[in-house]
């Protein structure tokens, strides 16, 4: 296995905007996680890609109950700092939810002669999982790191995640806690 963990939405925009809300402590609940997967891909000289919400304004998104955030130029695009970025770590704007769509991502990967992806961030439901998708459909094994992700609320990422764990792409697509990834014998080893 040749990965690369790709940190979906973990911006001051998304992360501060939800901690607005009621449910938003889910976001928070991921950094640590988050910050120990980051910190172990770092060590094995896994590459990371930040894939952040980077909109225009005035885009369609915000034409419907989405309100305007994350814009291109502003502090809210940017990762949050307890995450980083680091000087090794790639930063990639994306204007729609996935991370494959309209961006060098595919070629990028290929470049570091990636086989699999292994993803992270905000919303399980939707950012995660439409790079997770379009990364199967670029012909990538993919890894949801599950205690990695987050929903704005926990039984919709619950429900979800349980949705992939019966899906039949198991085990081309597949649900794992970062402690069982970093298990598998295939992972590269801490340098």
């Amino acid at each position: 296995m040749k990965p690369a963990l790709i940190v979906v939405d973990m911006i001051k925009d998304n992360v501060g905007m939800h901690l607005s809300r009621r449910a938003s402590s889910e976001f928070v609940k991921i950094i640590p996680p988050l910050q120990s997967v980051l910190g172990e891909c770092r060590r094995r000289k896994i590459p990371v890609v930040f894939a952040n919400d980077s909109f225009l304004e005035g885009d369609l998104l915000f034409s419907g109950q989405m309100k305007p955030h994350a814009i291109r130029g502003t502090e809210g695009v940017e990762v949050i700092p307890e995450l980083g970025p680091e000087s090794s770590d790639t930063v990639l704007e994306k204007r729609r939810m996935s991370a494959f769509f309209k961006t060098d991502l595919d070629l990028t990967l290929r470049l570091w002669q990636i086989d699999t992806i292994l993803v992270a961030g905000i919303a399980t439901h939707g950012c995660v999982y439409l790079t997770a998708m379009d990364g199967f459909a670029h012909d990538f094994r993919v890894v949801i790191l599950e205690d990695c992700c987050a929903a704005h609320r926990a039984e919709i990422h619950e429900a979800f995640l349980g949705m992939m764990r019966a899906h039949p792409l198991e085990p081309i697509v597949r649900v794992m806690k970062q402690e069982e990834l970093f298990e598998l014998a295939d992972v590269p080893p801490r340098i």
